[in-house]
């Protein structure tokens, strides 16, 4: 079977199953292949925080986009998401991260985000729940959360109702460039072309991308998630810990119908070739411990349920988003490090604005992958000289 569009999407996560949605709305057609189910892994597996406050300064005009989106979606998709607008706040435990809510609240202004930082009674005010070692809160008010389990799927069947053609449980094994296009092998013998291709499968997609000469150190981890027996509704915001310290940022949300999620600290093991993760006990035991430090009123709660997922890290914490740097009409968006959710319809908005009309205003030039080509080539001539 061999089946030709305009652009062949590679992985239905939020960012390839968002960026089918806006390639569609463009005329554009689409073919989106997804080895599992839409949603299945990282993209289903999160936090669900829909969270820009935190995030790099350079990310914060496609993250402000994703909020737009994430506001209208019930509109967009015709479903409903669970996307409540219910304000995001961080808190911090030490001087130095008070001190950096304020520096960061004053660069983020430049950038359409409004923060608020609270120290000492003003803070516990606003918060009374809060532990007494809490030193200062940065809130955003228009930031909240969503259902990740709901979101890429919803946005892959609003795709296919436009006339995306979304192809589940499909590896793709082989993607080369040819002299009309690309080609793309599936593990079933199929093929697909397309003029196109956007890659963002996640933590499999060093693969991919290593076909084309631009290998990237791409790691696999589990993200520690738990949900507690429901109780009283109270918590309608979520809060996290802004630390530099992995075990105590921990971070939670309540949904409406009482159970309070919570996630953060250590990550656990992942295997990309068995597409498995685990939730280690001692690390949810953990999580409680600190949940406990920051809203001490938690300590008498159940944990119900855990769960982890297969999510995608780099070096840097930052995605590749953009252009391939060697081979034209290639995209990569991929290795969000455990932050792709809520930008993740900014990034497929962006890149269908760029794969259709091959510019963007918004600048990408810090997310591309040619970044670990430069890598390699400085630690390549390190070693050279010392020998």
């Amino acid at each position: 079977m061999s089946e030709r569009a305009d652009v062949i999407v590679i992985g239905g996560g939020i960012v390839g199953t968002s960026t089918a949605l806006f390639l569609r709305r463009r005329k554009r057609s689409v073919i989106l292949l997804e080895r599992g189910l839409t949603g299945q892994q990282a993209s289903g597996v999160n936090f669900g925080g829909v969270r820009r406050q935190g995030r790099a300064l350079e990310q914060l005009a496609m993250s402000n986009r994703a909020l737009d989106t994430w506001r209208r979606s019930r509109e967009l998709l015709g479903e409903d998401i669970e996307f409540l607008p219910s304000g995001h706040t961080r808190v911090c435990y030490h001087a130095h991260d008070a001190e950096y809510f304020h520096r960061y609240a004053a660069d983020a202004r430049d950038y359409g985000l409004d923060l608020e930082v609270l120290e000492g009674a003003a803070m516990f005010r606003r918060f009374p729940f809060l532990g007494r070692d809490v030193l200062a809160a940065s809130i955003s008010p228009l930031d909240g959360h969503a259902n990740p389990r709901l979101a890429a799927p919803a946005f892959g069947r609003a795709a296919a109702r436009l006339g995306a053609r979304i192809v589940e449980n499909t590896e793709v094994m082989h993607v080369e460039k040819e002299s009309d296009g690309f080609r793309v092998q599936t593990a079933t013998g199929d093929v697909y072309r397309a003029d196109q291709v956007l890659i963002c499968a996640g933590a499999w997609a060093n693969a991919l991308s290593t076909q084309f000469g631009e290998p990237v150190p791409l790691a696999a981890r589990g993200p520690q998630m738990a949900v507690t027996e429901p109780v009283p509704y109270v918590f309608q915001f979520s809060m996290g810990v802004y630390t530099s310290i992995k075990e105590e940022s921990v971070y939670f949300r309540q949904i409406p119908r009482g159970n309070i999620v919570l996630g953060g600290g250590p990550a656990g093991p992942a295997d990309a070739g068995t597409r498995r993760a685990s939730v280690l006990p001692e690390n949810t035991v953990a999580q409680m411990a600190q949940f406990r430090r920051m809203v001490p009123a938690m300590g008498p709660l159940h944990v119900i349920r855990v769960w982890s997922g297969v999510e995608s890290y780099l070096p840097d914490s930052e995605p590749v988003i953009g252009p391939s740097s060697k081979t034209d009409g290639l995209f990569y968006a991929f290795g969000f490090s455990g932050s792709g959710f809520q930008i993740g319809p900014g990034v497929g908005e962006t890149l269908a604005e760029l794969i259709d009309t091959g510019s963007t205003p918004i600048d990408l030039a810090s997310f591309s992958i040619r970044r670990f080509q430069r890598a390699s080539s400085t630690h390549a001539e390190s070693v050279t000289s010392e020998s």
